[in-house]
């Protein structure tokens, strides 16, 4: 893998001349792009920057969570709060993501998109609207383990961190996922599997 030193800012319009010109592989008229990383890594700022960056293309872009899709409590903690094969496995409702945010966005579809489902903090759903994603929209979906599950994506970016830079960014009360994370690793290989990976050790010097 040849990595090259890189700001977040260029890296962002690079990002989002490279989705401007990527059709949808299903000849749709929606693109579906992942940003895959641990907590740490903040997938969400580099989402957040990217949705910035396509509207002033003229892009609509529509951020989705994969927080704002966790399964009830009584379901991802049935083996307790701090079981790491649990978290990999069972935390995220990926049959939701596939109804509520891709169905939709299949050739033929709705484009009515639900930005989130579940609220961890009440456990309760958010009953949040639908969303209307107009052709030519680009969905952006963030959060950990996103890739091997035969998702759709259009592209996919890994942000990737060394175990050591994981485990210093990660809060001491969210250690216990590392194991997870150890597993994504091995398991499914995200900086293969990805059509982009960004080295994020350094916040300030992605490359």
């Amino acid at each position: 893998m040849r990595l090259h030193p890189i700001s977040w800012e260029r890296l962002t319009e690079a990002l989002a001349e490279r989705i401007a010109t990527t059709p949808a592989q299903d000849g749709g008229p929606w693109l579906r792009i992942a940003v895959d990383g641990a907590p740490a890594a903040e997938p969400e700022q580099l989402a957040g920057r990217l949705a910035e960056a396509l509207r002033l293309r003229g892009r609509a872009a529509l951020r989705v969570d994969t927080h704002g899709f966790l399964r009830p409590a009584s379901l991802r903690l049935e083996y307790g709060h701090t079981d790491p094969d649990a978290f990999h496995d069972e935390w995220f409702d990926r049959r939701a993501l596939w109804r509520e945010v891709f169905q939709p966005l299949e050739p033929g579809g709705t484009g009515r998109v639900l930005p989130d489902l579940w609220d961890p903090v009440t456990d309760r759903a958010t009953r949040s609207d639908y969303v209307a994603l107009p052709p030519g929209g680009v969905l952006l979906l963030h959060g950990p383990l996103l890739l091997g599950h035969w998702f759709p994506f259009d592209l996919t970016v890994h942000l990737k961190l060394s175990a050591a830079a994981l485990a210093r960014r990660t809060p001491q009360g969210e250690r216990w996922t590392l194991p997870a994370f150890a597993r994504y690793e091995d398991e499914t290989c995200p900086a293969d599997a990805a059509d982009v990976v960004v080295r994020a050790d350094d916040r300030h010097r992605p490359a």
